[in-house]
């Protein structure tokens, strides 16, 4: 049954988590799950919500904007939280801005600006992760880490935005001891950003395959989909 299925990989992404921050000698309180649950249809969202997750992540504007209604419908009074996690179009900042709460994936001041202008003034600011291309891979989108000083100072000045930490999606490594190495640099760019004044308190890193390496270094955020959910549908 996906529902029992669900619950159960929760359990067991949640005993990682605590095995991690264990053996980090952090509390498991500082580091919150945020269930990826792109691709996959408003039903699964449903058994995690029933299961106890409350935050979801989602890469897909059309998809998420559709699955958060199907389940707003289907859970009227139960509050959840959105995070975008998907690449920002320009043409796309509007309904981003007025639908989530979290957006982590914001690498350009003119994505920041607008979802700033965009944010409706009811909801409060929205809270933001800069996305930094930390191994330096050309495939991938984020700030350098050269440019993200400048950057950060920059959003943290916008009006309707929170700027909290950094998010990365280091290149793929099957060795912890390599895996940590990517999530250490991100760390410690956000401690150097707070040295010159920046208030962050999130570091959204680690996937499935390599959540205990970014708990150990730090991670506030893991952002877990397939060890929740399943293999996606175009694995």
């Amino acid at each position: 049954m996906i529902m029992s299925t669900i619950a159960h990989n929760l359990q067991a992404v949640d005993a990682s988590i605590v095995a991690a921050a264990a053996a980090a000698g952090r509390p498991r309180a500082d580091v919150q799950l945020l269930a990826v649950s792109k691709t996959f249809p408003a039903g699964a969202v449903l058994d995690a919500v029933a299961a106890g997750q409350r935050a979801f992540g989602e890469n897909y504007l059309q998809e998420a904007l559709d699955k958060m209604r199907a389940v707003a419908q289907a859970l009227p009074g139960i509050e959840l939280a959105w995070h975008f996690i998907g690449p920002i179009q320009s043409n796309k900042t509007k309904p981003i801005a007025g639908g989530f709460s979290w957006v982590h994936t914001v690498d350009r001041l003119k994505i920041a600006q607008r979802l700033s202008e965009q944010r409706p003034p009811e909801l409060g600011p929205l809270n933001i992760c800069l996305q930094v291309n930390i191994s330096g891979e050309a495939s991938k989108s984020g700030v350098s880490p050269g440019e993200l000083p400048e950057l950060a100072r920059q959003v943290a000045l916008l009006p309707n935005l929170h700027l909290r930490g950094l998010m990365a999606i280091p290149e793929p490594e099957t060795q912890p001891e390599k895996q940590r190495i990517a999530f250490r640099q991100l760390r410690e760019l956000a401690d150097t950003l707070r040295a010159q004044g920046l208030s962050l308190d999130t570091l959204s890193m680690g996937m499935s395959s390599d959540l205990g390496a970014a708990v150990m270094e730090g991670a506030t955020i893991v952002r877990i989909g397939t060890a929740i959910f399943g293999s996606r549908h175009y694995d």
